[in-house]
């Protein structure tokens, strides 16, 4: 008597994961800015529904044949950023698919053309940030930023 009944609350525990994760499974991802900043960015980013989470380590400001880091701040910026997008390629997604930024400065006098390059590179899109003025680790890098990214 006891098997049976076990059985039969498995069974039904079973077939209430199975619809659980039918209906999670169809509801839309959502992701928005809360509170966004003028400054490219937001206060908070909620993430629902979502199916993949990417989280992408530091990008540095060297290309892909490991050649030279540029001198100048917003080429380091740029490269970095194509970093990030080929990361997140590699992953199917999109810019528009980051909800959290951290950047690490070398130098808080970046911090006005971190932004404007954030600003070409996003766009519209404000997702979370958090701006780090640290001593990055090797000293010909201005800048490195990892990234979270949701779909």
């Amino acid at each position: 008597m006891m098997r049976g009944v076990t059985i039969y609350y498995l069974r039904n525990l079973f077939i209430l994961a199975v619809t659980m994760s039918s209906i999670c499974a169809c509801a839309p991802s959502k992701l928005r800015s809360v509170n966004p900043a003028s400054n490219a960015y937001a206060q908070a980013f909620e993430v629902t529904n979502v199916h993949r989470f990417v989280f992408i380590s530091g990008q540095v400001p060297v290309g892909d044949n490991n050649e030279d880091v540029p001198v100048d701040f917003q080429e380091q910026c740029r490269t970095v950023w194509d970093n990030i997008r080929k990361q997140l390629d590699a992953c199917g997604m999109k810019l528009t698919d980051i909800v959290k930024v951290t950047t690490y400065l070398a130098d808080r006098k970046y911090r006005e053309q971190n932004y404007k390059v954030r600003q070409e590179i996003l766009g519209n899109h404000s997702p979370a940030l958090t701006i780090i003025i640290s001593d990055i680790y090797h000293e010909a890098w201005l800048l490195e930023i990892e990234v979270i990214a949701a779909r």
